[in-house]
């Protein structure tokens, strides 16, 4: 008895004795955009080669779109649990740092390749693509070529848009159109409500009405067609070249000072600008990667508008005025 209950406890021992060691997996909490963790987005194929270096777990978060990551953070603050934000933009970045909540990365990125040269001591940019007016090449046969031609356009045929107060393309728009109309942005988009069928919180809601036939356009990327030509071989869907130029979306991670494993997050950053992350942003997030990739970019890639011309206003400027041009957006939009 005296053996049997003495063995029982030592197995029991050597068993607890394991329990911490089990318990201190560690685990990366990383708030996202939610099409970034669909079944067809990166999400898991970047969780998957990150994991194989840190002997962690990657847990994702996944909201709306880019611009609720930043409302959701001023909303938790210092009691988040978000030890990496991916996908914030450089238009929200001035805000961000505002917060107060997020920490420098001290990481170089002198090696990485964006439009304008952004660089930043507290964000990383990990991919970038202009934004653009999609069409059905079938039931649009003669699609706008420059911002003009979509403002004033025919109402008949529709565009789906999004939430700039929501939504980092929204917010693109709101800024394109800002770029090429200046003091009559306002004039603008009360000439093209008329064209919009719908305004969505995010790209994902936006982007399913439009391949559901719902409107013949969509606001997304030059570089969205690549999606239909590599996965489903097809050019019906095809990004329309402006004659203005394009505005550009550089999207950018950052750890925040709250990590619990601070190590950690700043091994995950450096991560996200090397070749494993960066081959796997082409063919699951569909926008250009930063940095190089393992193989070349599939031949698609070079069948996509390529903007003569880009636009990109400061952070600052952006933080500064973002809230006066929303409410401009806002009263056109709602004008009778």
């Amino acid at each position: 008895m005296r053996r049997t209950t003495l063995i029982a406890l030592m197995l029991f021992a050597a068993t607890s004795a394991t329990l911490p060691a089990l318990a201190a997996e560690k685990t990366l909490s990383i708030y996202t955009y939610e099409s970034f963790v669909t079944e067809w987005g990166p999400g898991a194929k970047v969780a998957a080669e990150f994991e194989k270096t840190c002997d962690c777990k990657v847990e994702w978060v996944g909201v709306a779109d880019g611009v609720e990551l930043l409302t959701r953070l001023k909303l938790e603050g210092e009691g988040t649990k978000a030890d990496i934000v991916l996908g914030l933009d450089t238009n929200l970045v001035a805000e961000a740092k505002a917060t107060g909540l997020f920490t420098p990365h001290q990481l170089s990125p002198e090696a990485l390749t964006v439009p304008g040269n952004f660089a930043d001591d507290t964000f990383l940019p990990y991919d970038y693509g202009h934004f653009a007016v999609v069409y059905d090449t079938e039931t649009l046969k003669n699609p706008p070529k420059s911002l003009k031609d979509l403002v004033e356009g025919d109402p008949n045929e529709k565009i789906v848009i999004e939430d700039p107060r929501t939504s980092t393309p929204g917010l693109g728009l709101l800024l394109w159109v800002k770029s090429v109309y200046g003091d009559k942005a306002a004039d603008a988009w009360t000439k093209l409500k008329d064209r919009v069928l719908t305004v969505t919180p995010g790209w994902s809601e936006a982007y399913g009405l439009f391949t559901k036939g719902e409107a013949p356009m969509v606001l997304s990327y030059t570089t969205s067609p690549a999606y239909h030509m590599v996965a489903e071989d097809t050019e019906r869907y095809q990004a329309a070249a402006f004659s203005e130029g394009h505005y550009v979306q550089i999207e950018v991670g950052g750890m925040t000072k709250t990590s619990h494993d601070p190590e950690l997050a700043r091994k995950f950053l450096a991560f996200m600008t090397g070749p494993d992350f960066q081959s796997i942003i082409p063919e699951t997030n569909w926008m250009m990667p930063v940095a190089a990739t393992k193989e070349p970019l599939p031949a698609a890639f070079d069948k996509l508008v390529k903007p003569e011309h880009t636009f990109l206003y400061s952070a600052d400027e952006v933080a500064a005025n973002r809230k006066a041009w929303i409410d401009e957006w806002l009263a056109a939009m709602s004008a009778k």
